[in-house]
């Protein structure tokens, strides 16, 4: 009898264990500064919000939101033998890794759509971007970013990001 409850209840916490730890981890709210890119040109109407590591930052300045991603999955990846990784700007292999703990793990970017006013603030950096021409966006650039509250989602495969408010865009 002894041996049923014991087995019983490895089995259950093995169960139970697992489930636990393949949920996501709880949404974390944070106050972050993002840049603001163009979107591709079938996407009008539209603009990129992209949330770069701050160690990364200094070799995407002055660079498109396509190369910036390239340095960055080079940087991470164990196989830089790939074409993505050949040709790079910046010597992948003297880039320090990140830190564990690091927000964001690596380069993330949402396109919002004018449908996203429902969103707090949205409408000033809608406004700042329609205000000026589209190669200013096109690469990163610290006078492009805005300041604003977004929810973090981790979880053991990637994390994600969800633009809460806007709290200051560029100004005009």
């Amino acid at each position: 009898m002894f041996r049923w409850r014991t087995a019983l209840a490895c089995g259950l916490l093995a169960l139970f264990g697992t489930a636990a730890r393949a949920q996501p981890r709880a949404a974390l709210e944070r106050e972050e500064f993002l840049f603001i890119v163009n979107p591709p040109p079938a996407s009008k109407g539209a603009v990129i919000v992209a949330w770069i590591p701050q160690p990364m930052q200094r070799y995407c300045l002055g660079r498109t939101l396509e190369q910036c991603i390239a340095i960055d999955y080079c940087l991470r990846t164990t196989d830089r033998d790939v074409r993505q990784c050949r040709n790079l700007p910046v010597d992948v292999a003297r880039i320090p890794k990140y830190p564990r703990d690091l927000y964001p793990r690596r380069v993330l970017s949402v396109v919002y759509f004018r449908a996203a006013t429902v969103i707090q603030g949205v409408g000033g950096l809608l406004e700042y971007f329609d205000s000026k021409p589209r190669s200013d966006f096109d690469r990163l650039s610290m006078k492009e970013r805005i300041r604003a509250r977004i929810r973090v989602k981790r979880s053991a495969d990637d994390d994600e990001f969800d633009l809460l408010e806007v709290l200051q865009a560029p100004v005009l």
